[in-house]
């Protein structure tokens, strides 16, 4: 089956050259267009895709709110988030409200297309780079109280370990060297902390770790 796509962005012109970059692909199916927030989240109801491609600044309803209604709404779909800017202001709102990650919309076609198939997998597209400029704007943000949810006592020490190490923004593949063990072990124990904590990814993890005080900026 391929995967179903919803476009939401308010330019036409960069609606149409999306379909035409995924639609080349066999295995990518665009169902709908959505010219702005309140469409996409009507949308995503009515035709249950696996991605929703969202741009943030749209008319009606912005990326961020329709992000959130559609997560919170316990509709299927993985937000993909589409900015202009690298450094938007409203993209780490996005991904606090439920996005699965954040593709530059001058990316090359092929990013594109891996985002989608990344997302659409059930992983997170989120650079280490981005990660950190997550940290950055916890950084930024007064300190929380700290309330660890109960279900961190769940958690392995190996696992309570590897979630900080998702939360300092190191890949798999970091968090294998650092541990000394296999990235396949790597990905099993990520696996089992978004699983034990009902998290949808890694970057609802990054933002746990650092509501529970589990990690702090600059530390």
């Amino acid at each position: 089956m391929p995967i179903r796509v919803l476009l939401a962005d308010d330019q036409a012109l960069v609606r149409a050259g999306l379909r035409t970059i995924l639609g080349s692909q066999d295995d990518i199916e665009v169902v709908g267009e959505a010219p702005d927030g309140e469409q996409a989240v009507a949308m995503a109801s009515r035709l249950r895709p696996d991605v929703v491609l969202m741009d943030i600044r749209m008319p009606m309803l912005d990326g961020i709110e329709a992000t959130r209604r559609i997560t919170r709404g316990g509709l299927r779909g993985r937000i993909l988030i589409l900015t202009t800017y690298e450094l938007d202001e409203y993209v780490f709102d996005a991904l606090g409200a439920g996005a699965s990650g954040f593709l530059l919309k001058h990316a090359p076609p092929e990013e594109l297309i891996q985002g989608v198939r990344v997302v659409a997998a059930g992983d997170s597209l989120l650079a280490p780079s981005v990660t950190r400029r997550l940290i950055e704007e916890f950084a930024r943000r007064p300190a929380p109280a700290a309330r660890p949810p109960e279900a961190l006592v769940t958690l392995t020490e190996r696992e309570l370990e590897v979630l900080r190490l998702i939360a300092r923004g190191l890949t798999n593949a970091e968090i294998a060297a650092r541990l000394h063990v296999s990235e396949t072990t790597i990905k099993t124990h990520v696996g089992h902390v978004l699983d034990k904590l009902d998290l949808r990814d890694r970057v609802q993890a990054v933002i746990l770790a650092y509501e529970a005080a589990l990690v702090t900026p600059g530390a």
